[in-house]
């Protein structure tokens, strides 16, 4: 975001994304791409004013997945769950509670991302 004052509201996943700078516009339109590719069926809601993606149809959105850019790096939300199950293959991120930043002008790990979004559609199925 790198922005100050309190943080803007949209009404779509695009427009969140398209008001952000090139860089992180790049990493969050290969993730959104990566989710959908992942699960099909993911439907797109902005939730706690950032974009957020029901892996489940018909479910709460609560805890599901997000993903929120920021002044030098996109954070993907996978929940501590998929982090903790992949973080041998994580050990080159900077992760936090749920989550892994991706810094700018790196390349995302497409595979990785996918079976973490696997992961964790899985585990939300299995609750």
């Amino acid at each position: 975001m790198g922005k100050k004052g309190a943080m803007p509201s949209y009404k779509t996943v695009h427009d969140y994304i398209n008001n952000q700078n090139e860089e992180a516009r790049i990493i969050l339109t290969e993730l959104r791409r990566l989710i959908k590719e992942a699960v099909p069926e993911a439907r797109e809601i902005p939730n706690y004013k950032v974009p957020s993606f029901t892996l489940i149809p018909e479910t709460k959105p609560k805890q599901q997945l997000m993903i929120v850019a920021y002044a030098k790096y996109v954070s993907f939300y996978p929940y501590q769950r998929a982090v903790e199950h992949f973080s041998d293959e994580l050990k080159n991120y900077e992760l936090g509670k749920g989550t892994v930043k991706f810094q700018f002008n790196k390349p995302l790990p497409k595979d990785l991302i996918k079976r973490m979004v696997v992961f964790r559609k899985n585990e939300l199925s299995n609750k």
